[in-house]
């Protein structure tokens, strides 16, 4: 009962100090509203379906990451952090509540690009509860990747930077606007090797009916990578933070 106590006052606090930094408003939420703004409007009404997968993906993944560098990373440069690494829980416990207030607020920031959809196309052959599962996948493993990066970093700027070594790349190899197909030969394995690649291809099943992938495969890589990062960012913190 201890923990989920320690996990709810944790995720509440991180909601209210972080939610509406600098760097999450101009990352998590300026750059991906912009982005969607600017493809809904250039793009035809037919295409707008076919685009929304890669601007929900995105929008997902630069909340999730900007929120989890903010978090932490403040939190270490204010030395309050220490304290919750003394706290009498486990350091999953703190590491689980990171990032569910991280998961909400790329879940938030998901739907903001279908609620600009949705005053030019028709969702009536949408399937929303593949599409929320999407989102939650994608929203946990980017917040997992964003933590492997605020393991590393001191300062919010650096994790933002981090950052962005991994997630401008992903925008145009896990196929959220450029067919993975279209993509040179040499470059499509490494397509394969990120989750926001299954993550996608489920949200166009469930938008446009049109995987690429088997289902089977996309829902099982997903839980794959989601326990190797989870492991992964727990080494990490055990070797660079616990000493």
């Amino acid at each position: 009962m201890k923990s989920w106590i320690a996990f709810w006052n944790i995720l509440k606090k991180d909601v209210k100090s972080y939610y509406l930094k600098p760097p999450n408003i101009s990352w998590g939420i300026i750059f991906p509203l912009s982005w969607t703004l600017m493809q809904l409007i250039r793009s035809p009404g037919g295409s707008i379906l076919e685009l929304l997968p890669g601007l929900i993906s995105m929008s997902v993944l630069f909340g999730t990451t900007s929120m989890l560098a903010v978090t932490i990373t403040f939190e270490r440069s204010g030395r309050s952090f220490e304290r919750l690494l003394l706290a009498p829980i486990s350091i999953s416990i703190m590491v689980l509540a990171k990032i569910a207030g991280t998961v909400l607020f790329g879940i938030f920031n998901a739907f903001v690009p279908v609620i600009f959809a949705s005053f030019f196309i028709d969702f009536s052959m949408v399937n929303w509860g593949l599409l929320l599962f999407a989102v939650l996948m994608i929203a946990t493993t980017s917040a997992l990747m964003g933590l492997l990066i605020a393991v590393s970093a001191e300062q919010v700027f650096e994790a933002q930077t981090f950052s962005n070594f991994f997630r401008f790349p992903m925008l145009f190899l896990c196929g959220l606007f450029i067919p993975i197909s279209s993509l040179p030969v040499f470059l499509r394995p490494l397509s394969y090797c990120l989750p926001l690649t299954y993550g996608t291809d489920i949200l166009k099943g469930a938008i446009t009916g049109t995987n690429i992938l088997s289902p089977l495969l996309s829902f099982g890589m997903l839980p794959v990578f989601e326990v190797a990062l989870f492991f992964i960012c727990r080494h990490n913190i055990n070797r660079k933070w616990i000493l």
